[in-house]
């Protein structure tokens, strides 16, 4: 590979690191308290995938548990056409509390997961950056501990995800759904 490139490949790959430095995560973040169910409120992404997909998702069950060795457990539960569809991922926990690890083993995809803000009972916003051999990706997730939350915490989510560099297309509050909730564990 030729040496200027190689020099800008390293130079993007390391401002999106410090990016990723920026990213707060959630003081005195009490992993116990994170555990149980959730509801997918919002997904913004600047992926691919996200914007061949986006008019077709919908919210979604998420549930968060801990394993025995301090990792998460996170199940996700999703309407996909007429069927429910899961997907189990295993968050590692990392030595800073509130942040996480995962490698997604159908993509290959890195994911740094960080809970930026939450306040347990109500709401968790969740920034990840996904690297891949074909390049990285922002990642904001919104959920809530019911199926709607207020006009201030969806506009933080907008406004977080704009912070991250996401443009409002790129920012999605999910179609509410009562399809695929109930069976959800």
């Amino acid at each position: 590979m030729h040496p200027t490139l190689l020099a800008i490949l390293g130079l993007a790959l390391l401002g999106s690191l410090r990016a990723q430095d920026d990213v707060p995560v959630q003081d005195d973040f009490q992993q116990d308290q994170l555990t149980g169910r959730w509801y997918g409120i919002g997904l913004a992404s600047n992926s691919p995938w996200f914007k061949e997909k986006k008019h077709l998702m919908k919210m979604c069950t998420t549930i968060i548990s801990a394993t025995p060795d301090g990792n998460l457990e996170v199940t996700s539960t999703y309407p996909k056409g007429d069927h429910c569809e899961k997907r189990n991922s295993l968050y590692m926990k990392t030595e800073q509390p509130g942040r996480f690890s995962y490698t997604s083993p159908r993509w290959g995809s890195n994911h740094s997961i960080r809970v930026v803000e939450t306040n347990y009972d109500e709401y968790a916003l969740v920034a990840t950056q996904i690297s891949k051999s074909t390049g990285s990706s922002t990642m904001v997730l919104l959920y809530g501990r019911t199926k709607q939350l207020s006009p201030e915490r969806l506009e933080r989510f907008s406004q977080f995800s704009r912070e991250q560099g996401l443009k409002d297309e790129e920012i999605l509050v999910l179609p509410q759904t009562d399809k695929c909730m109930v069976d959800a564990a």
